[in-house]
């Protein structure tokens, strides 16, 4: 079994930082690309910033510039630093994490984390 667990959500005011946390851990035989999305009340789940295992980045627009995405592979954990946040950055953040976990399988899975609370108050 997988586990996909967050950290680091809190209240901050815009113009402030957090950085949000994600531990994969369990039965994981390849951790490859790892992620953060984030979903707003009244809206769509949407993707904020991906990770792949080598390093290469994918971010949304509307955080280019502001928010950077790392990973830790030794410890199965993926970082979100999160500068200059704007109200509108108020979501629910969720980590995602694909995973092989047998390789005579060899197939990707995707596990979601619980989800962490960001609200950033004007």
């Amino acid at each position: 079994q997988v586990q996909v667990v967050e950290s680091g959500g809190g209240l901050v005011q815009a113009g402030g930082s957090l950085t949000l946390s994600c531990a994969a851990s369990g039965s994981i035989f390849s951790l490859n690309a790892m992620g953060w999305y984030r979903q707003a009340p009244g809206k769509q789940r949407e993707l904020v910033a991906t990770i792949t295992k080598g390093g290469s980045t994918n971010y949304a627009d509307s955080v280019k510039g502001r928010f950077t995405i790392s990973r830790d592979n030794a410890n199965n954990t993926v970082y979100l630093q999160m500068n200059s946040l704007k109200p509108e950055d108020t979501a629910v953040y969720y980590c995602n994490a694909a995973v092989v976990v047998s390789w005579l399988d060899g197939y990707e899975y995707d596990y979601w984390g619980q989800g962490t609370q960001v609200t950033v108050s004007s």
